[in-house]
């Protein structure tokens, strides 16, 4: 009788040379348009257009930008800026309009370090109107410039119509709709990438006024076609206008706005990096809060605004010090400063990382020094210069601080009763407000001890842990306390070891965020995993209200030797992206990268307690991994997990890495 095949499982198609297929152009973005964009409506991809005609105005060349609605459910983005270049590219051998739009990371925003034609700008990675390109059944694109009038015809990413040049009229007294220079770009979004077609006219209308606030004497208009409606911002007050327009709620103290700018002498930055800002704060009604970089609207905020609030806490703290304003055993946070706080701030920084293409949030280290250095004296002085606004600001922010340590009080007073002996090895923090405090399970006693003493005492807690965590993937609950290390780590966190249908009693935790921090090379990897395990397997609790995190310290370090007045100096980056970036900056400076030393960064005990704070401990500065599920979901991962730690899978892990291990980059 012949064998029947397993329907369940049919037989998977040969896995060879054929099976493996390049994506080539913008294929990459038609295939996985969500890596690159927002794919619930098409705003973003004409955002990128917009951010282009902002980059002009940025670069003051441009004081008028034009989006329109159209009829047809087209969108279209005027500027009078300086025109798409469409020459033929030295090396590429093609018209440069048509590169900009068809060519993933072609870009004019890359050539920073040589005075380029764009130092600050919105577009980093050069993918932004090359991924409109391609999730558009049509795309329309015309230049003037240079006497001349260049039009493109794209269609799903591809040229449809050649590019054609006619000689610009303007001017000339021939009504045919002419600029003198400037660009034009309408977009017909393909409806296949996207959930509706129907763009968020909210969003848009905030996002245009918000260009026109961070952009004083620009215009801009927004028409459209089927309401037959026209909206026009220019505003000539700036900062301070839009945010007493839009404040909820009286003000506290009259409002403080100020900017700072590197100059060419500056130690640390570029010329021309630096920051606007205007800050108020109230009593009452919802705080609003709104920061850009180089005009990029960030929702998620990131390191500037951890700038600023840094800048704001240290100029308030140090006027409460200096008038002796402080109440015996009031502790101030920066939250009891920036709670009530409506902001609006701009900044300028030199080839800024993001998070994600999409660039809701600001990753540069180097955005916290850069703008809490300038808001911070700017403050201290307006503070000192205005006494009784001063004396006003400290009193509110003392109640905010009181109000917040009475509230910790009585939490702490109701669980205090239950409180096992903490582990000798543990240095805890001062504070019980678990909604702030963090423990660090650091590897080693040598980065143990930087960590100690590099900490914030009030908010951070340290335990060492002494070589590699017992792995107990197969350990039954019963036995874990036989280990030394894994008891101290239930005992310091407050919580006893439970399954993943158990409803455990959190009431006792004494830390809002359990950091894991290891090395970055093998061995702090496999601690990592092991520390993983055991919460993923006895703490599951922990990792499913969000209390599990993962520290990246930094890979490279980067020594540049002294420039000019600028002292030799070290940056830290936390991946090759980041120190090309690093390079880009120095550069900038006129320092060759070739004289710059790189070293590959292993151990956290190499680092003094300073160096640790800065990179791995603040904030404000540092990179933290929430830890939870994946793309796969509780019991998949529990497949793999078994796959990856249980005794008995040796085959399995090794086909494991058979399959994947030239996929895995080791640094031994």
């Amino acid at each position: 009788m012949p064998r029947m095949a397993n329907m369940a499982n049919p037989p998977t198609p040969d896995y060879g040379e054929n099976a493996i297929r390049v994506l080539k152009g913008l294929e990459p973005v038609k295939q996985r348009p969500g890596m690159y964009t927002r794919t619930e409506n098409p705003l973003h991809i004409l955002q990128e257009v917009l951010d282009n005609a902002a980059d002009e105005a940025l670069a003051g060349y441009c004081k008028k930008i034009k989006f329109t609605l159209h009829a047809d459910g087209s969108a279209s983005v005027e500027d009078d800026g300086r025109g798409i270049p469409f020459g033929l590219h030295p090396e590429e051998k093609a018209p440069v309009i048509e590169l900009v739009f068809t060519r993933l990371h072609a870009g004019g925003k890359f050539d920073k370090g040589k005075g380029g034609a764009y130092s600050f700008s919105g577009g980093l990675h050069g993918v932004g109107v090359s991924v409109t390109n391609a999730l558009a059944k049509r795309m329309e694109v015309s230049s003037y410039r240079d006497g001349q009038v260049a039009h493109i015809v794209f269609s799903g990413g591809d040229v449809v119509q050649p590019l054609t040049l006619r000689e610009n009229t303007f001017g000339k007294g021939v009504q045919d709709g002419d600029r003198r220079q400037g660009s034009t770009v309408r977009v017909w979004p393909d409806g296949k990438y996207f959930d509706s077609l129907q763009l968020p006219l909210n969003e848009l209308l905030h996002l245009l006024r918000s260009k026109a606030v961070l952009m004083p004497g620009v215009q801009v208009t927004l028409v459209n076609e089927k309401a037959k409606d026209t909206q026009q911002w220019l505003y000539k007050g700036g900062l301070a206008d839009y945010l007493t327009q839009n404040l909820h709620g009286e003000p506290l103290i009259p409002l403080f706005e100020g900017n700072g700018f590197a100059d060419k002498n500056h130690e640390s930055f570029a010329e021309g990096e630096g920051a606007d800002w205007a800050v108020v704060f109230s009593e009452e009604g919802a705080a609003v809060r709104e920061s850009y970089v180089n005009l990029i609207p960030t929702s998620a905020g990131g390191t500037h605004e951890a700038g600023l609030r840094d800048g704001l806490f240290n100029a308030v703290k140090s006027f409460i010090e200096l008038h002796a304003l402080l109440p015996k055993g009031v502790k101030l946070l920066p939250e009891d400063v920036f709670a009530r706080a409506s902001f609006i701030l701009s900044a300028k920084v030199l080839d800024p990382q993001f998070q994600g293409q999409i660039k809701e949030k600001l990753n540069s280290r180097d955005a916290v020094r850069l703008v809490s250095g300038f808001v911070r004296p700017a403050l201290e002085l307006w503070l000192n210069s205005h006494v009784e606004y001063g004396k006003k600001l400290a009193e509110f922010v003392i109640r905010a601080a009181q109000s917040r340590q009475r509230a910790g009080q009585k939490i702490e007073k109701r669980k205090s009763s239950g409180v096992a002996v903490l582990p000798g090895k543990l240095t805890d923090c001062e504070s019980q407000d678990i909604a702030h405090n963090e423990v660090f399970l650091v590897e080693g006693d040598s980065a143990g001890g930087s960590a100690k003493m590099g900490r914030d005492k009030e908010l951070q807690a340290i335990l060492p842990l002494r070589g590699k965590v017992l792995n107990t993937w197969e350990v039954e609950r019963d036995r874990l306390f036989a280990n030394n290390e894994i008891h101290d780590i239930s005992v310091a966190i407050g919580v006893d070891p439970h399954g993943v249908g158990d409803n455990p009693d959190l009431s006792g935790l004494r830390y809002g965020k359990i950091c894991i921090l290891s090395d970055a090379d093998v061995d702090g990897s496999h601690i990592q995993v092991l520390l993983l395990t055991l919460f993923f397997r006895h703490f599951p609790k922990l990792i499913e209200t969000g209390h599990i995190f993962v520290a990246q310290p930094p890979l490279f370090r980067i020594d540049a030797p002294a420039r000019g007045k600028k002292p030799a100096a070290k940056f830290y980056a936390l991946d090759e992206a980041e120190m090309r970036a690093i390079f880009d900056k120095l550069a900038k400076d006129g320092v060759n990268p070739d004289k710059c030393s790189v070293s590959r960064f292993k151990g956290l005990g190499e680092m003094n307690a300073e160096q640790l704070w800065e990179t791995t401990l603040n904030p404000d500065t540092r990179r933290l991994l929430p830890v939870q599920l994946g793309d796969l979901d509780l019991a998949a991962t529990e497949a793999t997990m078994t796959k990856l730690m249980g005794k008995g899978e040796a085959a399995a892990r090794r086909e494991l890495m058979e399959l994947h291990g030239d996929a895995v980059a080791v640094d031994v």
